[in-house]
């Protein structure tokens, strides 16, 4: 049976408070012995076990705790020393939406190229798999281990493919959305990747809700505020985004959804401009559009608070004005990946921390727009 020792130590304190003289003589001399132990408890250091104290009769005569440097333990009597040593149980990584290792770049217009670049250090891309299909107008989606796609432009449009980050590899088809679709946007919580919006025989708003624990169909669990197309996406730790598009004039509307409970999205805020193809990235308190076409094609950075429901500022620009990127998002930067205007191989990093210029921190293995984006 387990003891609360503090509750015993509590217990026995109420005993020696309440000690007076018509109390039984053996009982005061076992509550002060106890006293006095809990006084000298106290952590001693040692350089080796050999150097620990002799144990006396009466324990309380020498330390009760001791540290042993070359052992880096903390050792404790109770009639023998013996080490305290535990092992912390090994818990899984939290999840979070950016990555600290690489940002992905997967398909585009033509392509099945997955290309991976570092984000420890500014450098180009290398080629580390390919897709199931060419396939552009996709979606990219994140979990903890895995970098998704779903939709595109492929005959069936359907397809949700999956591929490893902890080693370089192709992808496997490993569900479907609830109908097939093209230029849409996506969003990842800890459990589940989405897609929303789109079009394949009309603009579509519907928000597709598939599982990163097994591999599964999708499920529509919403609805955008309007029907469209050609929309960036952001991901906040309760909340998904979809920003811009077309509708089909091109469209400021910043919307949200919740990841707790399955809803529809509601209207939170506007972009600067309206604009349509932008590359979505998320800090962990904003979200950002990158580049785009407003006609015509835009540089502007766009940032929008998580924590509150507001409009978007300009805060920065890239290197080069373009549509048809993609983003990915590291702790510290956002950085906006491939195009068009013309096909652009650049990968441009701006910071999170504060509002600036993006800067070109190295290229992709091959040019190309209509991109999906995760990171790792």
């Amino acid at each position: 049976m387990a003891i609360d020792i503090k509750n015993l130590i509590e217990f026995a304190q109420g005993d020696i408070n309440s000690i007076d003289s018509t109390g039984d003589t053996q009982r005061i001399l076992e509550l002060a012995k106890f006293a006095r132990r809990q006084a000298q408890t106290t952590l001693h250091m040692y350089d080796s076990t050999s150097d620990l104290p002799n144990l006396l009769d009466d324990v309380a005569d020498t330390a009760q705790l001791a540290y042993v440097r070359n052992r880096r333990e903390v050792y404790f009597n109770d009639g023998s020393w013996k080490p305290m040593t535990q092992s912390a149980p090994v818990l899984p990584p939290s999840y979070s939406f950016q990555g600290s290792n690489f940002g992905y770049a997967a398909g585009g217009l033509s392509s099945n190229v997955i290309d991976k670049f570092p984000f420890s250090s500014d450098a180009n891309a290398s080629d580390v798999g390919d897709l199931t299909a060419l396939k552009g107008f996709l979606a990219g989606q994140s979990s903890s281990a895995y970098g998704y796609t779903s939709g595109g432009d492929t005959p069936t449009s359907t397809e949700i493919d999956k591929f490893p980050f902890a080693s370089d590899g192709n992808s496997t088809d490993v569900g479907d959305l609830t109908v097939g679709r093209y230029s849409i946007s996506g969003q990842s919580s800890s459990s589940n990747g989405y897609t929303s919006g789109g079009e394949k025989a009309g603009l579509k708003n519907v928000i597709d809700k598939f599982p990163f624990t097994s591999d599964a169909n999708a499920t529509d669990v919403g609805d955008l505020t309007i029907a469209r197309r050609d929309l960036s996406g952001q991901s906040s730790s309760s909340s998904g985004y979809s920003t811009g598009g077309s509708t089909p004039s091109i469209s400021n509307v910043i919307d949200k959804f919740s990841f707790s409970s399955d809803a529809n999205a509601t209207d939170v805020g506007d972009l600067v401009v309206a604009n349509r193809y932008g590359g979505g990235q998320s800090s962990a308190d904003n979200g950002y559009n990158s580049g785009g076409n407003n006609t015509p094609a835009a540089n502007s950075i766009e940032k929008f608070p998580f924590a509150s429901d507001g409009n978007a500022t300009d805060v920065g620009d890239l290197t080069v004005a373009r549509h048809a990127s993609t983003g990915q998002s590291s702790t510290a930067s956002g950085y906006t990946s491939g195009g068009q205007l013309p096909a652009s191989n650049v990968i441009d990093k701006f910071s999170f921390s504060s509002d600036a210029n993006a800067t070109d921190v190295g290229d992709l293995t091959v040019a190309r727009r209509y991109i999906a984006g995760q990171q790792y």
